[in-house]
């Protein structure tokens, strides 16, 4: 998990010295001293590397978006999202160049709809990429690509992975989601984001 695999320096920007203070296979922290094009003088940052993240937002032939009800430690609550999954080591190198590293990308957003809701692709969907977003580039590199299946169908079999903390999986309508953020029952910055993306984008049913 290597900082500039992710964020890419020049015009400016300089890092000066990077002290890591923890690292696991998911997250790497460190304290940063950073050169900006404002400031001659380094800041110091305390910044979270983690791996990126493919967001899905699964559309069905009626229109209907797919979400799971997902139980998340850190706020201790289950909330509806659309699925989403780390990248695997290795897979970000290059994620804005060469066909090769966004194959693997697109491979990983399919993975997670199967595995996470249990869809898959139907025999004339197609899987469209969104661009990408910063979770929370006040702390974190970690970014998220964005991408819409349309349309998809249940997986044939599906064995749901024990690991996962997934209540419930089903079809909401536009209204239904929409009603769901009003109401602050969708709360995750992902969903949000891509459900933004997808309205500017006009790919939602009116």
């Amino acid at each position: 998990m290597k900082r500039s695999n992710l964020v890419q320096e020049g015009e400016g920007w300089e890092t000066i010295s990077s002290d890591r203070h923890f690292a696991n296979a998911h997250v790497e922290v460190v304290i940063d001293q950073v050169r900006t094009p404002s400031r001659a003088e380094p800041r110091s940052w305390t910044v979270v590397h983690r791996k990126g993240a493919v967001i899905i937002a699964p559309m069905t032939r009626d229109g209907k978006i797919v979400l799971i009800r997902q139980e998340r430690i850190p706020i201790r609550a289950a909330i509806w999202e659309m699925p989403s999954g780390q990248i695997d080591s290795g897979v970000t190198g290059d994620t804005d160049r060469g066909h090769r590293a966004w194959k693997a990308i697109e491979e990983v957003a399919l993975r997670e709809l199967r595995e996470e809701a249990g869809y898959e692709l139907g025999s004339d969907g197609e899987l469209i990429a969104l661009g990408y977003y910063f979770s929370s580039p006040g702390f974190t590199d970690e970014r998220g690509y964005f991408f819409l299946a349309r349309p998809v169908a249940p997986c044939p079999v599906y064995v749901r992975d024990e690991s996962e903390s997934i209540l419930d999986c089903r079809p909401f309508s536009t209204a239904e989601i929409r009603r769901k953020i009003a109401e602050n029952e969708i709360r995750d910055a992902n969903t949000l984001s891509l459900w933004a993306r997808l309205w500017a984008c006009d790919l939602l049913s009116r």
